[in-house]
């Protein structure tokens, strides 16, 4: 015997209204699991951190996101830091070679005594 098609009817049979509110709170329960999905593993990731703040405490779900937010901006505070200080050095050396050139252009423009000519050199390699 064939399938009946009594089960396909009463959906035929609804507005679009009426399949969106059926519809609205399977989606939501969807959306939630979601959220509370990445919350849990927001807590998994950083749960070393949370340790240290709050051991011992059961974290809420806001608890968690406030201090991810605080989290990540401490480590984006330090990622500052250190490309300003690698930026820094990078200019220094720049600078350096820069002036270390000048002076090798100097010397060999002045006749400069060999043996001044090859202490200077030497300390500026150091």
């Amino acid at each position: 015997m064939a399938p009946s098609s009594v089960f396909l009817e009463p959906d035929n049979l609804l507005t679009p209204k009426e399949k969106n509110k059926l519809r609205k709170p399977v989606v939501e329960k969807m959306r939630r699991d979601r959220i509370n999905s990445s919350i849990e593993q927001l807590k998994l990731l950083l749960e070393k951190e949370f340790q240290r703040h709050q051991p011992n405490s059961k974290l809420e779900k806001a608890d968690i996101l406030e201090m991810t937010v605080s989290y990540l901006k401490q480590q984006s505070q330090l990622q500052m830091k250190r490309s300003f200080h690698k930026s820094s050095q990078f200019d220094f050396r720049e600078g350096y070679s820069r002036c270390l050139q000048e002076a090798f252009y100097f010397l060999s423009l002045h006749k400069v005594r060999t043996e001044t000519q090859t202490k200077l050199l030497s300390h500026f390699q150091k």
